[in-house]
């Protein structure tokens, strides 16, 4: 213990008395290993940020629209229009066993009048579910309910952005609107999102009334379309996983409703933003993979350094080696000395780095930020990272100078001027 305690003790003197060296050396290390966290943060801060943008659109939803078909299926003819409908939304319910929730949208812009304002807003008529997997959060007020499904109840949540307008400061729940002259009530008023993409106008702006109610009273006054026509179909399937496979049972229960085939891509347009999320995912992950090989490369660069002060110090204590060798210091004793010394100086800037990239990090996170960007977080895996890279530097710094050291003659080291 005694020998380990003067080594390292040796180590702390020899380090401080080359203070300015030493400090440059570890200014690379730490800016290595800084960089390995900063880039590694870039990376995730925009794969969490894209996943909380992709959230206010929905949880794990696919977004169905009717097309028209580019091939022809047994004696329908291509070009033919789909129409989704009600009857659509049952059958998805009753036979597709890998979707969870599923739910009509129809959608018209309205005249809507408060006692103390008015405007045409978008009006939507949908399912309760709607509101859970569209990820809306209400400021005041309850959801729409099944009762107010079943029943045709006239309610209706307000988007932040109509309530302002229709009621400025002034209370809306609970308070009557006439929509094309009938009278709804306000059950809610939904929370403001922070919303950068939306695939029919954002939630701010909208009304949501129950599909039920919508067809009642606002039904589609297109012609030829029929009775229950949709703008749009919204399910979820039963895990993430099996979004593709949801989609494929949809698409043949749809494809056999309405006579086309199951793979014919024009028929149903598909907006699947679990395949949209992953793969923007995999793109972060590649820049993130190339940005972080950039930073071991930056911190490959200062274990050189390392290296490169280490041999000088050899060259410079080549006398004090021969010296320690004659009076009896083994090939083991200088091997460790200078090998510690390289790994005091790489940990030690190693330190520094980490405490200065944790500094940075904390405080950009804490900045006002864009939506698509969620700062630059430090996660479990980034310090793993780090610290193994920060191992197998300081390691392949020090082993060289270290065994060259321990590798001289007492004989040859004396004679060294």
């Amino acid at each position: 213990m005694t020998w380990w305690r003067e080594l390292v003790l040796q180590t702390f003197f020899n380090v401080w008395a080359h203070k300015l060296r030493s400090a440059l050396t570890m200014f690379g290390v730490a800016w290595g290993i800084a960089s390995i966290i900063f880039m590694m943060g870039i990376g995730d801060g925009f794969k969490i940020g894209y996943r909380q943008s992709m959230y206010t659109l929905g949880t794990d939803i696919v977004i169905l629209w009717g097309g028209r078909t580019r091939a022809q299926a047994g004696d329908q003819r291509a070009g033919k229009p789909v129409t989704l409908n009600i009857a659509d939304v049952r059958a998805i319910q009753s036979e597709c066993y890998l979707v969870a929730q599923v739910t009509p949208e129809m959608n018209r812009p309205l005249k809507v009048v408060s006692p103390h304002n008015s405007g045409l807003f978008p009006t939507h008529g949908v399912a309760p579910v709607y509101q859970q997997i569209r990820s809306m959060e209400l400021a005041d007020g309850r959801p729409i309910s099944e009762g107010d499904e079943h029943e045709q109840r006239t309610v209706c949540v307000l988007g932040q952005e109509v309530k302002k307008q229709l009621f400025g400061d002034r209370p809306a729940v609970g308070a009557q609107v006439r929509i094309q002259d009938i009278p709804f009530i306000v059950i809610a008023e939904l929370r403001k999102k922070d919303q950068n993409n939306s695939y029919n106008g954002f939630d701010g702006n909208k009304i949501l009334i129950p599909y039920s109610t919508m067809a009642r009273h606002f039904p589609d006054s297109r012609p030829f379309v029929g009775i229950g026509a949709l703008d749009n179909i919204i399910f979820t399937p039963r895990s993430a996983d099996l979004h593709e496979e949801a989609l494929r049972q949809v698409k043949v229960v749809l494809g056999r409703r309405h006579g086309f085939e199951p793979t014919d891509d024009g028929a149903l347009w598909a907006w699947d933003t679990v395949k949209s999320a992953r793969m923007v995912s995999g793109i972060y992950q590649s820049m993130q993979i190339f940005l972080a090989f950039v930073a071991v490369i930056t911190l490959g660069l200062g274990g050189l350094g390392v290296m490169n002060i280490m041999l000088v110090a050899v060259a410079e204590r080549t006398r004090e080696i021969g010296i320690k060798k004659a009076i009896g210091a083994t090939p083991g004793h200088i091997l460790a000395e200078f090998f510690l010394e390289a790994l005091l100086l790489t940990f030690a800037s190693g330190a520094v780095g980490v405490l200065f990239a944790w500094a940075v990090c904390s405080a950009v996170s804490h900045l006002p930020l864009p939506t698509m960007f969620a700062g630059l977080p430090i996660s479990i895996w980034t310090g793993l990272l780090a610290f193994g890279t920060l191992v197998l530097v300081g390691i392949a710094s020090a082993i060289y100078p270290a065994r060259r050291a321990s590798l001289l003659t007492p004989v040859e080291a004396l004679r060294h001027e």
